[in-house]
């Protein structure tokens, strides 16, 4: 079965600080480990929010938001699409993730299968 992780935005992360050599490869050995033992379907992070934008559509008004996003509490960093074979598993991976990111939250969700709704 299929999880999303999604990991949440970090001062650092807002202010375009770059991991360290030291994290970078960690979270390249990682990933490489995920993608070689066929867990890791795709994985990437997003840069700050002051390089996207916030569609909203309220009552059929659309508005559109430049970033950045300073009122909003949690935004999300980075994603990953696992391959596993329960949810535990999954959260077994973003416990991982977190400890070579530095991610300080990750949700982890299964994805929704058209086989879920017959």
């Amino acid at each position: 079965m299929r999880f999303m992780l999604m990991h949440y935005s970090t001062e650092e992360n807002e202010a375009d600080v770059p991991p360290s050599p030291e994290q970078m490869a960690a979270i390249g050995a990682y990933m490489e480990e995920s993608v070689k033992s066929g867990v890791l379907l795709a994985g990437e992070g997003v840069r700050s929010s002051r390089h996207g934008a916030r569609v909203t559509v309220d009552g059929g008004k659309v508005t559109v938001t430049d970033g950045p996003f300073a009122e909003a509490k949690e935004l999300i960093a980075g994603f990953a699409i696992l391959d596993v074979r329960s949810k535990d598993e999954a959260i077994e991976h973003a416990k991982r993730w977190a400890q070579v990111s530095g991610a300080t939250k990750i949700d982890v969700r299964r994805v929704a299968e058209f086989s879920d709704f017959e």
